[in-house]
């Protein structure tokens, strides 16, 4: 007679994980090693965290606020100041990303939504090899190409037609704020389009086919269908491209001209804050020079985290008007 599998009084019911003592102390083990892998993501951020404010704290003695307000940056005289380089970081970071965005939502849109099926495979293998490409590889070709066109076509054109506008006076030089921000507008172009891309993807078919039902064209089904669907994930690339652009080092370093100045003119030099580290550590001889080297080291990791805390929220806010 088959014994029945139910649990009866002199059978007590199975619970998982404790039938076998092995089993629950493998569970243990197996909840500590995770516990202690993500703990190591934690431990290296503030590791990260107090070694940059040891290193930047005889700066952050010395200058205080004045680090971050003043525009001299003069290792002569021990005169340092990170406002021309916070600036470069902004103004090349934002022209890149409204050069970027538009270009990267075009190709996710016509990856995941218009292409053929044979196109969208090597199409988009393409778009992601980009993203591979070493950023010294973009700043060789940005100064044997890219500079020279700039100098020669784009930005004599430019102050022809938009001249009277601070943003486009001055001399061609090619080398300067604009063409920096047009090869981190190519680097980070990729990325946005990646994600973007899979964003969209993975929004379900049937409101496309919905919207279609009811008579909507393509572009009105993608864009009362889709779009509010996926406003959460688009931003989130978004977020991605321009954190990308913030922390570029190399190929903003070889075309921005690396002028610590401020000017309204994206025609003119200007310098970042990876880009000072980059050029200036190894010639840090003297305490202070080092220190204030580690504090725009430090305020560059500061406004990395504010952008992610911000970008989190900015995507629970559009989740919850109806983004996915």
């Amino acid at each position: 007679m088959r014994q029945s599998i139910w649990p009866t009084p002199e059978r007590p019911p199975l619970v998982p994980g404790r039938f076998r003592g092995d089993t629950h102390r493998g569970d243990r083990v197996f909840s500590w090693i995770t516990a202690a892998s993500a703990s190591i993501v934690i431990l290296t951020v503030l590791a990260m965290t107090g070694q940059m404010l040891a290193s930047s704290w005889l700066s952050l003695e010395t200058f205080h606020w004045s680090f971050i307000t003043s525009l001299e940056w003069n290792p002569v005289t021990e005169q340092f100041g990170a406002l021309p380089f916070i600036f470069g970081t902004i103004v090349s970071s934002t022209v890149a990303l409204a050069l970027a965005v538009p270009v990267s939502f075009g190709v996710a849109l016509f990856l995941s939504e218009l292409a053929p099926e044979w196109l969208r495979n090597p199409f988009g293998f393409l778009v992601e090899l980009l993203a591979a490409v070493p950023s010294v590889v973009y700043g060789l070709w940005g100064i044997f190409a890219l500079a020279p066109l700039m100098r020669e076509t784009v930005e004599p054109a430019l102050r022809a037609s938009l001249g009277f506008l601070p943003l486009f006076s001055g001399p061609n030089q090619g080398y300067g704020m604009l063409t920096a921000s047009v090869v981190l507008a190519i680097m980070i172009t990729p990325t946005i389009a990646s994600v973007s891309r899979e964003v969209l993807r993975a929004v379900p078919r049937a409101y496309r086919e919905a919207a279609l039902g009811l008579g909507a064209t393509q572009w009105e089904a993608i864009r009362t269908g889709v779009f509010p669907v996926a406003r959460s994930g688009l931003v989130g690339a978004v977020v991605l491209g321009l954190g990308r652009a913030l922390g570029e080092t190399m190929a903003v370093t070889m075309l921005i001209g690396n002028r610590a100045d401020i000017s309204a003119s994206l025609f003119a030099p200007g310098y970042t804050m990876a880009s000072v580290i980059a050029n200036e550590f190894t010639e840090a001889t003297e305490d202070l020079y080092l220190s204030a080297l580690a504090e725009i080291g430090l305020l560059l990791f500061i406004i990395t985290v504010l952008l992610n805390i911000f970008a989190r929220f900015l995507v629970w806010r559009v989740g919850r008007q109806g983004g996915a």
